[in-house]
């Protein structure tokens, strides 16, 4: 099916023209349509196969939930100042927090980076930790009002300066100097996403564990994401207000775009208690799982293209 054969007639018109005043490097004209799109209620995707377009993600902006302007501005158009952007979500559980970011002192990545804390209305305060890392630049992004997991991922990816953003979860500790190899991943100019966990699937339903190499998705406890893709497709969808499938959502778009995923070999982290799963009742972490897997099946249900050994129908 071609890529853009399911948005409406109008949709793909105004994606066509877009794509001509681009060619044309009218770039008014451009922002023109973007802005006409938009205002139908579809989203931009730009990536290196051309564009495409999602339905506009619902919900409150970000500034309903506090944060000063310069916090919410995004940086993404601006070349990369690092070659890693570390980013981290706090709100409950300091101690998770602590350990990981004693992981990154006790084991100093050999490549530059900076570190970008999304102070999600925190039972906490983050500062005597971000201070832990004191020879980094590092970014406290405060929101008064607890946002929900997409959202807060967002903020901190979009003010992220690296040549290559990282999404860790607090469940994660360093052992070694795991940035090195994973920004290496990226040497390989058709890579978009990697990380040190990775999954396959047959049907676009059941996934599975895979080997380092190329994946169909990589799983989020780390998951790095080069900058052009990460302008490209904008980041998670907003309506991940809970973690799972969003990072099944998020390499699929990757890949639409034009991208590859890979999961690397083994990274020097250690794994511990996912308090994003364990801290729910077993019935609605089910419950936001299940709803979630629709979404993502939304986006990408009958894509077996994007699959990397689809079964026989």
């Amino acid at each position: 099916m071609p890529r853009n054969a399911r948005l409406p007639t109008e949709i793909r018109r105004l994606l066509d023209d877009r794509m001509n005043a681009r060619a044309a490097r009218d770039w008014s004209r451009a922002d023109a349509l973007r802005d006409e799109i938009a205002a139908l209620g579809w989203e931009v995707q730009d990536g290196s196969l051309g564009s495409t377009a999602r339905p506009s993600l619902p919900g409150e902006p970000l500034s309903s939930h506090g944060g000063s302007p310069e916090d919410l501005a995004a940086v993404l158009g601006n070349p990369a100042t690092v070659a890693a952007s570390v980013q981290v979500v706090a709100d409950e559980h300091r101690d998770d927090l602590w350990r990981l970011l004693a992981g990154l002192v006790t084991h100093p990545p050999s490549v530059t980076w900076e570190l970008v804390v999304v102070a999600n209305a925190p039972s906490f305060d983050v500062d005597p930790l971000t201070a832990l890392v004191a020879d980094v630049p590092s970014t406290v992004l405060r929101a008064t009002e607890r946002l929900g997991w997409a959202d807060s991922r967002n903020l901190g990816m979009r003010r992220s300066s690296g040549a290559v953003t990282v999404i860790v979860d607090t469940s994660i500790e360093p052992t070694g100097d795991f940035l090195a190899p994973l920004v290496g991943a990226f040497d390989d100019a058709s890579i978009g996403i990697a990380g040190g966990w990775g999954v396959r699937s047959g049907d676009g339903r059941q996934f599975h564990d895979a080997p380092p190499g190329e994946v169909d998705a990589v799983e989020g406890y780390c998951l790095a994401i080069r900058r052009e893709a990460l302008r490209a497709v904008g980041g998670f969808d907003r309506r991940f207000r809970f973690y799972r499938n969003a990072d099944l959502d998020l390499s699929f778009a990757v890949r639409d775009a034009g991208w590859r995923a890979v999961r690397t070999a083994p990274l020097p982290l250690v794994q511990h208690e996912h308090r994003g799963y364990t801290s729910l009742p077993e019935a609605e972490r089910d419950r936001l799982s299940r709803r979630n897997f629709y979404r993502f099946l939304d986006h990408w249900g009958d894509r077996r293209d994007l699959l990397l050994e689809p079964e026989e129908q």
